[in-house]
């Protein structure tokens, strides 16, 4: 026993000197590593700062204007900055349709691709299929707005009727920014379904569960914290989508819940006014800046909660 006790003391010993040495060791490498990404964190965090300050300050000189009401703002249902009227609803009614709409293609189809790339595809099946879906997310967003117009539209003009469906709509944006996010979410849901632990596949299997069980009842549920993090992604990103909506959803800020019809979003009114002839300092230029930081503001929201029930529905394995 004491011959075990001094083999012990020796080894503790000799791991705390090489420890002491490693530390004391001048790695210029590692040192210049360690200052690069404390740069890139410090940019990113002041980069950050700088757009709320921004934000901030120019939708500070939109709400100090006398005809802007903060409550008017955030209630009434008719925008149009050329007569006084500043009721944000309308844009952010549209934005939300949009986003709902996309979100109705993006994740169950984005989640059942990542099923199948996970439970059911070869590995060969999977090295090939999985890129060829991630192309999608490489196409410019102006080209889906395109395909929105000139296929989308006629495609739902054609099945609902030319004088029930408008040229530009709230509908077909939605459905083709749904296209584009596919990847998005497919790709982040399959990411963290391969995450889950063979074992636990194995153990289902072995007490006589089908791969589908296996796939909806073992590790849907162990991958749910990583699956709720793609789809609140992908609705961040459907709502701070612009060229699909400013090409496709229309121009008129409209305060409508028909689909059919053209409504402005906030980013596609954003895209509108930043590209026009309007003066500084006006109410009409102003109101972008308080849209952004509205924007700002619901992306923080949509973070935060993300943070939250990930950390609520994560599972950890040994």
């Amino acid at each position: 026993m004491a011959s075990m006790e001094i083999t012990q003391n020796i080894n503790q010993s000799s791991a705390q000197n090489i420890s002491t040495r490693l530390r004391r060791q001048t790695r210029i490498g590692e040192n210049l590593i360690q200052g690069f990404l404390f740069l890139c964190g410090m940019i990113s965090i002041f980069t950050t700062i700088g757009i709320v300050f921004e934000l901030g300050k120019e939708s500070l000189l939109f709400f100090s204007t006398p005809e802007v009401k903060l409550i008017e703002f955030f209630t009434t249902t008719t925008w149009q900055p050329s007569i006084g009227k500043f009721g944000v609803l309308p844009l952010v009614n549209s934005t939300l349709m949009t986003t709902i709409f996309a979100m109705l293609i993006a994740l169950p189809l984005g989640l059942a691709a990542a099923i199948y790339l996970s439970e059911y595809a070869s590995h060969k099946a999977r090295s090939i299929l999985k890129p060829i879906l991630e192309i999608l997310a490489g196409i410019p967003t102006v080209v889906y707005g395109y395909f929105a117009l000139t296929f989308m539209t006629p495609l739902l003009r054609g099945i609902f009727g030319e004088d029930n469906v408008q040229i530009y709509n709230t509908l077909s944006a939605g459905l083709v920014m749904g296209i584009m996010i596919l990847p998005l979410v497919s790709s982040m849901s399959e990411d963290a379904l391969s995450a889950v632990p063979r074992s636990l596949r194995d153990a289902a299997y072995g007490l006589g569960a089908t791969r589908l069980e296996t796939a909806i009842k073992i590790v849907l549920p162990a991958a749910l914290s990583g699956i709720i993090a793609a789809f609140i992604i992908g609705i961040s990103r459907a709502i701070g989508e612009t060229m699909i909506v400013a090409v496709a959803a229309g121009s008129g800020p409209a305060f409508t819940f028909n689909p059919f019809k053209g409504a402005e979003t906030m980013t596609g009114y954003i895209a509108r006014i930043s590209g026009g002839d309007l003066a500084y300092d006006t109410p009409d230029y102003n109101s972008i800046f308080a849209i952004g930081l509205l924007l700002f503001g619901i992306t923080l929201i949509l973070n935060i909660v993300s943070r939250r029930l990930v950390a609520k529905y994560r599972e950890v394995y040994e």
